[in-house]
């Protein structure tokens, strides 16, 4: 853990404010769910709540599942960073931040399909080199929530995705959502 040298005192009803910094830096909003954990210790640690973390060995499986159908690169996020991903580049792809165009495309419940060339083409993370050439991106929606998206990539320039993968991306996601309902 790292200090930030930031103190802030409980308030009459138990609330402790996080500072502004802090949630600017954490990407945390207003309504954003904070989960509590303790430990031995006595040290409490907030966590931005993702109700897909608890379906990640579900998504892992599913990306896996996909990846080796269709032979391309497989991602599922939570609405802050990569939970899941099969395919050549998983490793560099899991846990990473979602950059905020595609944070907004989940918000704005669309399924995109783009090649490295088209405007709608869009970023998977700022923290990771994007070498992919075609991509089909589709929300993950629970009881009427964004909860994530499902992300096929492609890094072969020859492969141009079409309604088939727009199809099982969408697929996927609506898969992912309706076991979040149950």
């Amino acid at each position: 853990m790292k200090a930030t040298g930031i103190v802030r005192r409980i308030d009459e009803l138990g609330r402790i404010v996080i500072p502004k910094e802090i949630r600017r830096t954490l990407r945390i909003r207003e309504t954003d769910p904070m989960e509590i954990f303790t430990d031995k210790e006595g040290e409490i640690v907030l966590k931005k709540y993702s109700p897909l973390g608890g379906l990640a060995e579900c998504a892992k499986t599913y990306a896996e599942s996909l990846a080796r159908t269709t032979g391309n690169i497989v991602c599922i996020s939570d609405r802050e960073q990569i939970i899941a991903a099969s395919g050549t580049s998983r490793r560099e792809l899991v846990e990473k931040p979602v950059s905020q165009k595609l944070e907004q495309v989940m918000q704005d419940r669309e399924t995109v399909l783009a090649d490295s060339t088209q405007r709608q083409y869009v970023t998977i993370s700022d923290s990771f080199s994007d070498e992919f050439q075609s991509q089909v991106i589709s929300p993950i929606i629970s009881h009427g929530d964004v909860l994530g998206a499902v992300i096929m990539l492609s890094k072969n320039e020859k492969v141009k995705f079409s309604e088939p993968e727009k199809n099982l991306t969408m697929v996927a996601a609506d898969f992912l959502g309706h076991h979040m309902e149950s």
